[in-house]
């Protein structure tokens, strides 16, 4: 991955590791509350919402190629059931641990003599830029591999009724008569002769029932 370019020290996901120094060994740990930023999460399934609050606890140590960050974010993921659409919500506990490179030292620590030739080498890896990271990149992937990607408000939740679309959770009981579709036919043969039968009622020969009167 290619040096950050000019890291705001204001974005509350950017964090300095001046005070660690350079010093193998030193630890740094921090608290911090931010506003989660846009599309946290897994966009059109479930995500925590934009702005809410996000809990970081991290735990920064300096190590001779960089600093090595360890940390917990914690937070409230909403979204909606894939089984009978309705709006959830749980609670979000996201691990991850990333290390931050200096940027002109090798994998052991030492100096670079020289620039890296091959971009390859640097394709998966993160930089500190004067000292600061940028911490969004990790949260995002932490916060993706930390949801479910299927999310159910219950794990033994019906779903909807297939013909109807009516949430079975809300009425156990719900079900729908089943016809043969073998007898289908018949039934309709017998409504017709039914119907033929008092066609035939209804057209009796005049006089009878006159005489019947009589």
């Amino acid at each position: 991955m290619a040096l950050n370019a000019r890291l705001d020290h204001r974005n509350p996901l950017v964090f300095d590791t001046h005070e660690l120094g350079r010093r193998p060994g030193a630890l740094q740990r921090l608290n911090r509350t931010i506003d989660a930023p846009v599309d946290l999460g897994i966009q059109g399934v479930i995500g925590v919402p934009e702005g809410a609050s996000v809990e970081l606890d991290l735990r920064l140590e300096s190590v001779m190629e960089g600093v090595l960050v360890t940390g917990t974010a914690r937070a409230s993921a909403k979204g909606e059931c894939v089984r009978c659409l309705e709006p959830l919500e749980q609670v979000l506990t996201a691990d991850f641990q990333e290390m931050f490179s200096y940027p002109d030292a090798d994998d052991r620590g030492r100096p670079k003599a020289e620039p890296a030739d091959d971009a390859e080498d640097d394709e998966d890896t993160l930089f500190l830029e004067d000292g600061l990271f940028d911490l969004e990149p990790v949260l995002r992937d932490a916060v993706v591999l930390a949801l479910p990607m299927q999310p159910v408000c219950q794990d033994d939740c019906p779903g909807l009724c297939s013909e109807c679309g009516a949430r079975l959770a809300d009425d156990p009981e719900h079900h729908h008569d089943a016809v043969d579709i073998r007898w289908a036919a018949l039934q309709g043969l017998a409504g017709s002769l039914e119907d033929g039968e008092k066609d035939e009622l209804s057209g009796a020969e005049p006089g009878v029932d006159e005489k019947q009167e009589k």
